[in-house]
């Protein structure tokens, strides 16, 4: 892995930094077409950006805290500045949480804004993930014997296992995944959906990726088979379907 892309003296580029400024360029560059096709400034992007960026990078620390306070207890300037420990569920969640109040400054329905932020966010999430690949974060996956298992001797979070040990590049699984959800959201954002359609489809699609891979993360079980990411993800996914049943017959008329 490749925690350093580059080194000039005393100046250093992580990798993981440098996946995240990309990810939230390309979010706003997204987010402004989308924004200013239905009928609003593309200039309210890079407001929003800021605003998800905040809520996001917050939200993810302040779940990894709680989750492991005495961790943060024994070691608060560590557990706080540290290039690992963020969590997804908890950037969703301070990201959307920021993002609604960015959207009512600028007079922004929140569902015709979630529609138009939901494409570039996901993309955004398959870029960071690439930045966690790179890193080696801690979000591999569980030991493995599968072809394509990796190492990452180089992490930024201790590796232990010896050498011939291979694990599950999960981030290279959700990276691969939510690619292919930005392309299919992207692809219908035009149809004449109900306002929030994107939105929701993206609230339904994105967990479902995590709630799949997540049974091959090293994740703490807490409910059966079921991790907390498995029951955030479930939580997130009805609240999508019953949001998507309520306008099925519109959303199914669009489609058709």
């Amino acid at each position: 892995m490749y925690p350093v892309i580059l080194e000039l003296g005393p100046v250093r580029i992580y990798s993981f930094g440098l996946m995240m400024a990309l990810a939230f360029l390309v979010a706003a560059w997204l987010t402004g077409k989308e924004l200013e096709r239905r009928g609003h400034s593309a200039e309210i992007a890079s407001s929003l950006v800021l605003w998800a960026a905040a809520g996001g990078l917050g939200g993810a620390r302040l779940w990894n805290i709680l989750n492991d306070w005495s961790a943060f207890v024994a070691d608060p300037a560590g557990a706080l500045f540290t290039g690992a420990g963020f969590t997804w569920y908890g950037g969703l969640v301070g990201g959307l949480v920021f993002v609604a109040i960015g959207l009512r400054r600028n007079g922004v329905p929140f569902t015709v804004g979630a529609d138009a932020i939901a494409p570039g966010l996901v993309l955004a999430h398959a870029i960071g993930r690439i930045g966690c690949q790179l890193a080696g974060d801690g979000d591999w996956g569980a030991v493995t014997t599968v072809p394509w298992g990796m190492a990452y001797p180089n992490a930024i979070v201790g590796w232990d296992y010896p050498p011939g040990v291979v694990v599950h590049p999960t981030p290279l699984y959700e990276a691969f995944a939510y690619t292919a959800i930005f392309a299919f959201l992207w692809a219908i954002r035009r149809r004449d959906f109900p306002s929030g359609t994107i939105f929701y489809l993206f609230l339904l699609l994105s967990p479902l990726t995590r709630f799949f891979v997540e049974f091959v993360r090293i994740n703490t079980r807490v409910l059966g088979p079921l991790t907390e990411a498995h029951l955030t993800s479930l939580v997130l996914m009805a609240f999508a379907v019953i949001q998507l049943v309520r306008h099925r017959q519109r959303i199914g008329a669009a489609l058709s």
